[in-house]
């Protein structure tokens, strides 16, 4: 399937590791061209140099997404290098920590939600005004399963994907009209390197493999996940890019989950 990115300028947030690298090498192999960012600048610019030796067009900028002026930067990179932005995808993100929610200071919170929702807030309010000149666009924020399915031990994180839900669904029907699309991507118990980490403390632990410590956390956790198994960073990377693509043209306002069915509702 031909996804028509040929030429088109995206953005990609969080982009040095994880499911961002993922999602800015699907672009990249569409034929788009890709500015990454990330807060380190070692990392971002490692990425890029690997993403560069299979000839791809990347450029990368290092951004605190609580930063405006970091954020000011990356649009202004994205312009200068190719004087356009096709695609936003507000990937980056944080949690930050684990506890009771009762135990989370409002400090935590207040950071949580300068990363996870004004710092989206913040970019895509930089980059609308480029796409209407461009007379259109995809926005791409990416979400979680905890939007919907709150996790009792990551409340602030939680209310951050809710509420980056219902802006990417208001932005939708903003914007329509100027044919900027706006989606989300709801991954879960993907396979990044974090949750590696963690599956092979469990599998410590417990004396046992990380893949019989994935089957223990779904079975235990999530109990609605019928395909038993962790979800590839390639499997969301995959539906960004059919969302940026003309493929996806008459789609706006629309979670997509990426879950194995983790989510127990419709």
């Amino acid at each position: 399937m031909d996804l028509k990115l040929n030429g088109k300028v995206a953005i990609v947030t969080g982009g040095s590791k994880g499911i961002g690298k993922a999602i800015a090498e699907a672009l990249l192999k569409e034929g788009a061209k890709v500015v990454i960012s990330a807060r380190n600048a070692d990392e971002v610019e490692d990425t890029a140099a690997t993403l560069r030796l299979s000839g791809y067009d990347v450029t990368a900028v290092a951004a605190d997404m609580s930063k405006k002026a970091d954020l000011e930067q990356l649009v202004a990179a994205a312009l200068h290098r190719y004087g356009r932005i096709d695609i936003l995808v507000n990937n980056a993100g944080t949690i930050d920590t684990f506890a009771p929610i009762a135990d989370i200071t409002l400090d935590q919170w207040r950071y949580i939600f300068e990363v996870n929702f004004f710092g989206v807030v913040e970019l895509t309010n930089l980059v609308i005004p480029v796409m209407l000149k461009e007379n259109g666009g995809r926005i791409i924020n990416i979400s979680s399963e905890n939007a919907v399915q709150p996790d009792p031990m990551m409340g602030h994180y939680n209310a951050t994907k809710a509420a980056l839900n219902n802006y990417s669904k208001t932005l939708s029907m903003a914007y329509g009209k100027d044919n900027i699309l706006v989606n989300t991507v709801s991954p879960a118990f993907i396979r990044t390197p974090l949750l590696d980490n963690m599956l092979d403390k469990m599998a410590e632990e417990a004396g046992t493999t990380r893949e019989e410590a994935a089957r223990k956390f779904l079975k235990e956790n999530r109990p609605y996940q019928s395909l038993g198994r962790a979800g590839t960073m390639e499997e969301t990377a995959g539906i960004v890019a059919f969302l940026a693509s003309g493929q996806a043209s008459f789609i706006t306002g629309a979670v997509f989950r990426v879950d194995g069915g983790s989510v127990g509702t419709v």
